[in-house]
């Protein structure tokens, strides 16, 4: 008997770990429930939720290929070798097999899981899934993980050119085995169930993220240059919260975005180009969590960037998750990430900007915040780009780049389309007038909208100050 233990790869098809299994002999399929884990790492109750929900749908798909899939509940991870172990005795299984994770407590969980199997007599095998390269495989000729996302670019383009990774094939029906699927729960203690209007808005499994994909490849890919800063546009693929929960692979997004732009990565349709940018920016910052953990612990990735003098501001930090600042484009982006779980990718940096700069607040109160929320949380996505718009990251924006939450939502919303959807009490604004209600003048209090929470002009001024102020990287390394 062989066992695989599904995590972030919630899926049939194009599952390096499942195919591997099931090429060994009968298979039987875990799931570990860990709330106390969940809750540690600040996971969304609509994202576990989401997990469920797609939980179930896996079941079905795997109980027609007679798969059982087993829950199995172990509060933290420190837990699973124990909680796996007994499984393993129990079903007389042979071998375990999982798709690779990243992250500091992910390794840990890992090593030790295998290690307390193999004590048993069970193999323990690992298997690239998730990314298109193995970290630590993509480095610089100093033999050091790349920091500057263009120059890891290029090596993956090159690498991709020689050798594209392949799909993987999709098991078959196995003989039905004398073990029983357990029901998925509902519901996981500690964590909600989400609205009926954000469960709608992310309906659960393989197909709709095919769906979404096809739909995308096909309709809307060669836009997405052009469209996808612009939030009230459908210009991004809407498909994170599937890859996050590895529901579709990138492997799969790889596949699609190649077949619209006849297998080309640097020529021909710009926005698949663009596109396919994005998934390596992804894998850029699972890299960089593997060959940098301190950014797993809430470091910041430029060790001089600690001694920054964030404030402790508490009412504006309120002000700022609840989306009453003031200005229209950081609430009503606000609102979007409250009410559906997710955020467009320009609002996140707009926003991640405007409280580390304008509000010089801590970027990681912010991170955690998003990944309290996000349908798609992931920690080195979110930690990444955190980051950089707080210039503490890899490759980030110089921290003299402040972007005004003005210009960018008259930029990026000039009709105040987005804004007035999410803030309907300003929809009697004109367009001029939506971005900055307190510069209308006499209008100001008839929307019941609250006056800016912040000078946009010296909140620039006090953070240029702050970041002069740090202490230089060599020196930060002479005193370590």
């Amino acid at each position: 008997m062989h066992l695989i233990w599904l995590r972030t790869d919630l899926r049939l098809h194009d599952n390096t770990a499942l195919a591997a299994a099931c090429q060994r002999g009968p298979v039987v399929a875990v799931y570990l429930i860990t709330p106390q884990q969940w809750l540690a790492h600040d996971d969304a109750p609509c994202k576990v939720d989401f997990w469920l929900r797609n939980l179930k749908h896996l079941s079905r798909a795997l109980g027609e290929l007679n798969i059982p899939l087993l829950i199995r509940t172990a509060a933290t991870w420190d837990q699973a070798p124990a909680v796996l172990g007994k499984l393993c005795r129990e079903l007389s299984v042979d071998s375990v097999h999982v798709n690779e994770e990243y992250g500091i407590h992910e390794s840990r969980r890992d090593v030790a899981v295998a290690k307390a199997l193999e004590a048993d007599g069970v193999t323990f095998h690992s298997y690239l899934d998730q990314l298109f390269f193995q970290p630590g495989s993509v480095l610089t000729k100093t033999g050091t993980y790349f920091q500057v996302f263009s120059q890891f670019r290029k090596v993956c383009y090159s690498r991709l050119h020689s050798a594209l990774p392949r799909l993987v094939a999709t098991p078959q029906q196995q003989t039905p085995l004398d073990v029983h699927s357990d029901v998925i729960p509902d519901q996981v203690e500690g964590f909600a169930i989400p609205s009926d209007t954000l469960r709608a808005l992310w309906p659960a499994g393989e197909e709709e993220a095919r769906r979404r994909l096809d739909a995308f490849a096909d309709q809307q890919i060669s836009y997405y240059k052009d469209e996808r800063d612009f939030p009230a546009k459908p210009g991004t693929s809407q498909l994170s919260a599937y890859l996050a929960a590895g529901v579709v692979s990138p492997r799969q997004c790889l596949h699609a975005a190649l077949q619209t732009n006849q297998g080309e990565f640097e020529s021909g349709d710009i926005g698949a180009i663009t596109w396919i940018n994005e998934l390596l920016w992804r894998e850029f910052y699972k890299h960089i969590l593997v060959g940098y953990p301190r950014v797993s612990r809430h470091r910041a990735f430029r060790p001089e960037t600690e001694a920054l003098a964030w404030r402790d501001a508490p009412k504006d930090l309120a002000a700022w998750q609840q989306g009453r600042t003031g200005l229209p484009i950081i609430d009503a982006a606000m609102r979007q990430l409250l009410e559906t779980g997710w955020m467009h990718n320009r609002l996140r940096m707009v926003v991640a900007m405007f409280l580390t700069k304008n509000l010089l607040i801590d970027w990681r109160e912010g991170e955690r915040f998003f990944m309290r929320h996000l349908i798609d949380g992931d920690l080195a996505a979110n930690n990444g780009g955190w980051q950089w718009s707080s210039s503490t990251g890899t490759d980030s924006a110089p921290y003299f780049r402040i972007f005004s939450p003005l210009s960018q939502s008259e930029k990026f919303d000039s009709e105040g389309v987005f804004i007035k959807h999410w803030l309907p009490e300003l929809a009697a604004l004109n367009k001029k007038e939506v971005h900055n209600p307190e510069a209308a003048g006499g209008l100001f209090g008839v929307a019941d909208y609250p006056r800016s929470i912040v000078d946009l002009k010296k909140s620039r001024e006090r953070a240029l100050a702050a970041f002069r102020n740090l202490p230089s990287r060599q020196e930060v390394a002479e005193h370590e």
